[in-house]
């Protein structure tokens, strides 16, 4: 059995928070790449970092990127490259982030104390039970906590510190890359796969540990405007046609049993999650979702369907339906180079750690890394509870996740 790296706890957990006090929260409301200015700051702190613990190639690219290469010491060996993103969801606010350690976690739940009302609760959280006497770190209840994936961030730049200073370790090059906005789907608008310039590579971008997410949704985008006709209500009859009652109508008909509410394990869903306008005009955007990339095309002919049964419904009301392709399921390209599940795996046995092969309902930068031809399997990094203000996460696993990171280089370091 591999031995496990010795990483530096307090330094992991340093790490952690101090990246996750920087505003990094993504913005879909701008063109702007990336697309708030925290992205900037994190990736400059993360660029002397890496300037100090010995990387070569450390760079910001124009677009916010962060590049490094880990050289490697075997001759012939591949590359591979490892990969988080520096954004957080706009759904929870990130900003003025108060991260809480719980040092040697006793079991129960764990109030939050920033507000009265939050509270991380073992009923909804039961993997707590599998954590006492774990370090977790928490949000006071008031902004999400940014483990999505800053935790990826502290642990990729952690397990690069080691092999910097244990040189003895044997290994290939490693590509280190750190994406902007991949929570609002651009993660990898700028990223040249060519530069890259690696066989695999490694998100750390999941939740808990031991996880080897081998499928990702694929995913549509549709945007929706129904146009209407407005006019003063006081002289409306018969000339006024609103577009909010039809927008109305248009929702209802979505069908239920298809709502991300309503669905679980490899169903998908139909998701409406913006909604702005008046009388005039009103916009909706919807998210499709599903494993078989195929059926997001069945999914868009359906709200076609219902859009134009709304028209005839509405006269006056005209609905245009505009349909954009965002990511695609990694397990379409993952068998390209099945080395890089397979090694994945490998890593975990040696270790003597459990794993599984998993789906998640979601997508990562390594979908779309994987559709651009760079195989990318998504690896545990300990967060809980992703995008809300009762996220969490555990540094004993961010550690254990470190620990597997490191030995699936080694793997491929014996090619």
């Amino acid at each position: 059995m591999a031995e496990l790296a010795a990483l530096n706890r307090e330094r992991l957990l340093t790490r952690f928070l101090q990246y996750v006090q920087v505003n990094t929260t993504a913005n879909a409301e701008t063109d702007q790449y990336p697309s708030s200015e925290g992205q900037w700051e994190l990736g400059k702190i993360l660029l002397q970092e890496l300037n100090e613990i010995g990387a070569t190639d450390a760079h910001v690219d124009e677009y916010g990127l962060v590049w490094a290469m880990l050289p490697g010491n075997v001759d012939g060996a591949p590359t591979i490259a490892w990969n988080s993103h520096l954004d957080t969801s706009p759904e929870t606010t990130g900003e003025n982030v108060k991260p809480q350690v719980i040092e040697n976690y006793t079991g129960g739940d764990i109030p939050l104390s920033g507000d009265a009302s939050k509270v991380i609760t073992v009923a909804e959280c039961p993997e707590l039970n599998d954590l006492l006497g774990k370090t977790l770190i928490t949000t006071d209840g008031t902004t999400l906590l940014g483990g999505d994936d800053k935790a990826g961030i502290a642990i990729i730049m952690e397990a690069a510190n080691y092999l910097l200073e244990n040189p003895e370790i044997k290994h290939g090059p490693i590509r280190i890359l750190f994406t902007c906005d991949e929570e609002i789907g651009r993660g990898v608008n700028h990223v040249d796969i060519e530069k890259v310039g690696a066989v695999a590579a490694y998100t750390l971008d999941g939740g808990g540990a031991g996880d080897i997410d081998i499928e990702t949704f694929s995913a549509d985008g549709i945007n929706v405007t129904v146009k209407g006709v407005n006019i003063h209500p006081s002289i409306a009859k018969d000339r006024m046609v609103n577009a909010l009652r039809a927008a109305g109508a248009f929702l209802e008909r979505l069908p239920q049993d298809q709502a991300p509410e309503t669905t679980e394990d490899r169903v998908g869903f139909i998701h409406p999650y913006v909604l702005e306008g008046g009388v005039a005009e009103v916009k909706i955007k919807i998210l499709l979702r599903d494993f078989e990339t195929a059926q997001l095309q069945v999914k868009a002919d359906l709200v076609q369907s219902i859009a134009t049964q709304v028209e005839q419904d509405y006269p006056g009301i005209t609905i245009d339906v505009d349909h954009q392709k965002q990511y695609r399921n990694m397990a379409d390209g993952l068998p390209k180079e099945p080395r890089a599940v397979e090694f994945a795996k490998r890593a975990h046995e040696d270790l003597g750690l459990a794993y599984r092969l998993s789906s998640i309902r979601g997508g990562t930068d390594g979908s779309m890394l994987t559709e651009k031809g760079l195989p990318t399997p998504n690896l545990s990094s300990g967060q809980h509870t992703q995008h809300s203000p009762l996220e969490w996460a555990c540094l004993d696993e961010m550690i254990q996740q470190g620990q597997v990171l490191l030995q699936t280089a080694v793997i491929w370091g014996q090619l």
